[in-house]
């Protein structure tokens, strides 16, 4: 059975199958709507149903609350259709002409700049670019298994390796192999870009960077893109991890403040040897702290779940962040990935 959905305000609409999400709809007739996970566990998806009846499958409380659901809100990753539907929700119109491509690649490089941090630098066959914004990921497509989200590491400009960082987790079956049994010149598949975290450009709102762990990587690209690209904007990013060498890659954040962009790593459980005399606590309070107001800013959060679901409640009930200025991807991890 086929329904008709109505996207306000543009007036866009399609046609969504019985058994389709409504952000798989959207996504396959060109309309690509905001989302991250694609699990019904990071909220970037939540849209208003204004019009019809959605069944809304399964998804994180944390992401979709009672209240949330009695007011008309779902996450369009999860939720299908019950009858024709008007929603209302954001376009992203940055990312339409940005071609979903799977290719191969050949794993050239393999770096460790902590010992549970792997560096990938991915060639593309010699005729073949993938176009992408800063900020998005890919799937590492595997053999009877599930996809493996990575973000992007480098900036578009300089796409002669696709850069990924890989965090070597207890019980990560991909990790443990990249880790253990991954060499260089093996061949990889992936399918990408995807996602809609990437800097907004329309605007010269100041931007707030948050990153924990390996959430770093799509902030660095983001930030390197807006060197390269020459956006005037105050930035400010605060990278936050456990011990010190979990700022895998802390030269290269301070070589940025030269540039302009203000830096404050935040370390929440340092160890003695760490000897470390910086902002210490959750990464997010870091931030906090020192605006008591973001009414006028832009948000930028990615790293683990907990991490961005604390920004984005405390940036938006305490410090008048608009929810429409927050912009996260939310890292998830299932035993046995």
């Amino acid at each position: 059975m086929t329904f008709k959905t109505v996207i306000q305000p543009s007036g866009h609409s399609f046609p969504i199958e019985v058994h389709e999400t409504i952000l798989e709809a959207a996504l396959k007739h060109g309309y690509p709507l905001p989302y991250s996970c694609r699990n019904g566990v990071c909220g970037t998806c939540k849209g208003k149903v204004a019009a019809g009846q959605v069944d809304y499958g399964k998804y994180q409380t944390s992401a979709l609350t009672d209240e949330e659901k009695f007011s008309g809100m779902a996450l369009f990753c999860c939720a299908r259709p019950l009858s024709d539907l008007t929603l209302e929700c954001r376009e992203v119109n940055a990312v339409k002409d940005i071609p979903v491509k799977t290719l191969p690649c050949r794993v050239q490089k393999m770096e460790k700049p902590a010992p549970d941090v792997m560096v990938l630098s991915l060639k593309l066959p010699a005729n073949e670019r993938l176009q992408f914004l800063a900020g998005q990921y890919i799937d590492i497509l595997l053999k009877d298994q599930k996809p493996r989200s990575f973000s992007l590491a480098n900036a578009p400009h300089d796409d002669e390796y696709l850069q990924l960082h890989i965090r070597n987790i207890a019980g990560g079956v991909f990790s443990r192999h990249v880790f253990e049994t991954m060499k260089e010149r093996d061949i990889l598949r992936f399918n990408g870009p995807l996602g809609t975290f990437f800097l907004r450009e329309e605007t010269d709102k100041p931007v707030i960077l948050i990153a924990s762990g390996t959430g770093f990587a799509p902030v660095k690209a983001m930030i390197e893109h807006a060197l390269f690209i020459g956006i005037k904007r105050p930035m400010h990013f605060y990278w936050g991890g456990r011990k010190l060498a979990d700022l895998y890659m802390l030269d290269t954040a301070r070589q940025w403040e030269n540039s302009g962009i203000r830096f404050t790593p935040v370390l929440s459980e340092a160890l003695a040897e760490d000897s470390w005399t910086g902002r210490t606590g959750f990464v997010h309070q870091a931030a906090l702290d020192d605006y008591s107001d973001m009414t006028g800013h832009e948000v930028y959060a990615c790293g683990a779940r907990v991490v961005v679901e604390a920004a984005r409640r405390d940036f938006t009930a305490q410090r008048g962040l608009p929810g429409e200025a927050f912009f996260s991807d939310a890292f998830m991890f299932k035993p046995g990935n």
